[in-house]
């Protein structure tokens, strides 16, 4: 029995199958039982804690906390290191100390049941943004099997909530209406996917999103209103200040219901002797309208969702059995009231929105509910070249976004490219970007994943050689046939073989490892 893991910008959400059910584990929080195991870390002089020994010391001033430090991954470089307090340590190693953390707590704190707790490693099914590079999906699958935990599938977050939905709502799907398109607000992204539901297969038809747009966002129109309503500069105020007051207005939002009024804050629990005053109230109908550009955002983004839609030209709509509404930061009263008045009774909300993700995931590890994923790549992965002679550069383009991902088990996607070389040194930029022009440009965020060099020339390739270094030649006449072969598997990561087919000689390398 596998678990599901949705490693959350603000909160992780664990869930399980037990006889066709999957309850959310819940965790000891000082004898008070929570659905979530929080996503942040503290440090002093060197000492981390992560989780609920990270919150226990949020009055003590000697720690500084990191919240929300999943948002690195969005920009992560394969060896990309991240600063906590006075300590500089990889982001990888930060990931798998915080996920070694959650395992530990699994058999310590939690009512998994103790069949599984015995386990010497947890076997899991987790999940990524549906737009993260393979670099954030590589880090992301090695901090998990690096803190103990085997990962048996990784799934994109909506593609996963699209199981949560079909388990919850089958007989909202029928023969007219067989698509439901997945909203997923989170803490740090938001992701939206059109999903074809048949039975129990499901074929994710398109995927669009935004990378930095989720429920910290929120947070931070919210202590912008504050600190213009208090006259106040937060240019002014110590960086611990700041992470204060958006706790303070992380609280705030989260306890907001569709009859609240006002947002009351504790300006003294956050400002301390900065508050001009002990408590501050401001008009629910004032935050909102601040937020309300944030939700028209996502809405914007998942347009391509729904232009992929069945007759979609006449009805972005028809077709569609729901818009289905998931992720901690749905639950901001705002957006669902947005959506209602574009959407109308379209929009369904899932009565779990922070677990549903989870759940999806408990549901796909399930071997016995039958189950089945077809997804797409979410993305663009290529690769930079000389073009006219060195005049200019061209990007190749190898896998486009919306291309089918093979299932788990399946044989990857291979795509192959074979030529002779004219330079004795290749070197190889690869890049992933949202999407390209019409004329094969990149467009959107270009992400830069790693740089391959490889020697055409067999005089370079003796030990000791750094071709970082080498001054590229042209050779005298064309080098050996050279074959590049790509390969992506169901994970979404990508693997290159770049062979001389003369000599047998070859490189191998995992983007983003």
């Amino acid at each position: 029995m596998a678990l599901g893991i949705d490693f959350g910008t603000t909160r992780t959400v664990v869930a399980f199958a037990d006889r066709g059910n999957y309850p959310v584990v819940t965790f000891d929080a000082d004898g008070e039982s929570v659905e979530w195991f929080p996503s942040v870390v503290a440090e002093h002089a060197g000492e981390l804690r992560f989780g609920f020994d990270a919150l226990a010391v949020a009055g003590d001033t000697r720690f500084t906390q990191a919240r929300s430090f999943k948002r690195l991954l969005a920009d992560a470089r394969p060896n990309g290191s991240v600063r906590v307090g006075s300590t500089d340590l990889a982001l990888a190693e930060l990931l798998t100390r915080f996920l070694a953390a959650l395992a530990d707590t699994l058999r310590t704190r939690s009512n998994l049941p103790d069949s599984l707790r015995a386990r010497p490693r947890f076997e899991a099914v987790v999940a990524t943004p549906a737009n993260a590079f393979c670099t954030q999906r590589f880090l992301t699958l090695e901090a998990f099997r690096s803190a103990g935990f085997d990962v048996r599938a990784m799934l994109n977050e909506p593609s996963a909530a699209g199981f949560e939905f079909s388990h919850r709502h089958a007989r909202t799907l029928n023969g007219r209406r067989e698509h439901v398109v997945v909203y997923d607000l989170g803490g740090g992204t938001f992701d939206a996917s059109l999903v074809r539901v048949s039975g129990r297969h499901h074929e994710v038809a398109a995927t669009a999103g935004v990378a930095d747009l989720g429920g910290d966002d929120f947070d931070r129109v919210l202590a912008e209103l504050v600190l213009a309503r208090l006259g106040l500069d937060d240019g002014t105020l110590p960086l611990a200040t700041l992470r204060a007051l958006l706790d303070t207005c992380r609280d705030a939002k989260e306890r907001l219901h569709a009859s609240s009024r006002r947002v009351v804050l504790d300006l003294d629990a956050c400002l301390g002797d900065a508050a001009p005053e002990p408590e501050l109230s401001l008009p629910v109908a004032e935050y909102f309208d601040a937020c309300a550009p944030l939700v028209e955002h996502t809405i914007t983004a998942m347009a391509p969702v729904l232009r992929a839609g069945p007759d979609a030209e006449a009805d972005p709509t028809s077709g569609v059995a729901g818009i289905y509404v998931v992720g901690g930061a749905s639950a901001l009263p705002v957006v669902q009231r947005i959506l209602k008045s574009h959407f109308g009774r379209r929009v369904h909300r899932s009565p779990y929105p922070h677990a549903a993700v989870a759940i999806g995931l408990a549901i796909a590890a399930d071997t016995h509910a039958g189950y089945e994923l077809d997804d797409r790549f979410s993305r663009t992965f290529g690769v930079f070249r000389e073009a006219e002679h060195g005049t200019r550069a061209a990007y190749d383009a190898i896998f486009t976004r919306d291309l089918p991902l093979p299932r788990p088990g399946q044989p990857p996607v291979v795509v192959e490219r074979t030529y002779r070389p004219a330079h004795d040194v290749g070197h190889f930029r690869f890049f992933e970007c949202a999407t390209l022009d019409d004329d094969g440009t990149p467009r959107g965020a270009l992400a830069p994943l790693t740089e391959v060099r490889f020697p055409f020339d067999p005089a370079l390739r003796r030990p000791g050689i750094d071709l970082a270094h080498h001054a590229v030649r042209r050779l005298p006449s064309a080098g050996p046939t050279t074959r590049e072969r790509y390969a992506y598997d169901a994970r979404g990561l990508v693997h290159v073989t770049i062979t001389d087919l003369e000599s047998g000689y070859e490189q191998a390398t995992t983007i983003g490892a």
